[in-house]
């Protein structure tokens, strides 16, 4: 028996599954659950609901990234494809020129695809596909062109960690490394600061869902990422994300095995400015603290955001 084809998407388009999938993500447009917001609206009449997209997808910028994490940007970059609009409303998005206010270019399926193939001549790594959920028809629409003339690097699905379980199905065996986050511990934050319903139960369903289709990242010899789960966490001012709730649950649930990114970057962009809970920076404390929490869970690999150095502690005491 021959060995699989990789990244995963290639065995999947030459049996003819890689179009189904796409067809029948295509058909959930009619009346959109593509998204926990189950929004229930028919996209391809032309209505938007919570993330205001209909058939084609907005694109705000594609290029080479080089500040992903050290597996996912490695020496020659991620093919970062920055999508437009979002399913959430986080009131403190770094990106909410894009993610709130949809600049960009509206692209078919096949010009998503160009795109995808240009990267790849570059020389990336991986196509890093970020905000990608309710782009989720179109971009495999976009991936079976792709794929057809040749494109063979892996996909990145990087995302709010806010999916429904049956789009996460569709992509079973399409995407080689899922990159979410797992934002809150606590609905109440989730909604006031993101308007998603009910996003802590979400969340741990599309983490333990990601992580049965590839389990926790796996690295070929130059360390670069082959396939797996990276969760990443923002750590946000007085304690709103819960981080060490959400650190305990990952490493109960999902294995002390499995990579987790911290991230220090948190600053009050967009509305944040005027919440008197999120309108600063963090301080040294609370960061150490998120430290000391990964430390003291039991997770065993890492990265903190600060230096995007490796944070190793299987030696933690």
């Amino acid at each position: 028996m021959s060995e699989p084809l990789y990244p995963g998407y290639l065995n999947l388009l030459a049996s003819g599954e890689l179009q189904r999938r796409a067809d029948a993500a295509w058909a959930v447009l009619e009346s959109c659950t593509i998204c926990p917001q189950n929004c229930g609206v028919n996209r391809l009449a032309g209505k938007k609901a919570v993330c205001r997209s209909t058939t084609e997808c907005i694109v705000g910028s594609w290029n080479v990234h080089r500040r992903e994490e050290p597996p996912i940007s490695g020496t020659r970059g991620a093919g970062t494809i920055f999508f437009g609009y979002c399913q959430a409303r986080c009131t403190y998005c770094q990106n909410y020129w894009l993610s709130q206010d949809g600049h960009g270019q509206n692209v078919t399926p096949a010009q998503l695809a160009r795109m995808m193939l240009l990267l790849q001549k570059r020389g990336v790594h991986n196509l890093d596909l970020v905000t990608p959920t309710h782009y989720v028809p179109q971009i495999l629409r976009g991936l079976v062109i792709a794929a057809e003339q040749g494109l063979h690097i892996p996909l990145v699905y990087n995302c709010a960690g806010y999916e429904n379980l049956e789009t996460l199905r569709l992509l079973d065996g399409i995407v080689d490394i899922y990159l979410p986050d797992a934002k809150y511990a606590d609905n109440k934050h989730a909604i006031r600061t993101s308007k998603m319903p009910h996003y802590v139960e979400s969340n741990q369903a599309t983490l333990r869902e990601m992580y049965r289709q590839v389990g926790p990242l796996t690295l070929d010899d130059d360390g670069i990422g082959r396939r797996g789960l990276l969760i990443r966490h923002l750590v946000m001012p007085n304690g709103i994300a819960g981080t060490r709730e959400v650190l305990q649950w990952i490493a109960d649930e999902l294995g002390p095995e499995t990579p987790v990114s911290v991230m220090d970057q948190y600053f009050p962009a967009y509305k944040a400015l005027n919440d008197p809970t999120l309108n600063r920076r963090l301080n040294w404390e609370e960061y150490r603290e998120a430290v000391d929490a990964m430390e003291s869970t039991g997770l065993v690999d890492g990265f903190l955001q600060e230096d995007l150095m490796e944070l190793d502690m299987s030696d933690a005491v």
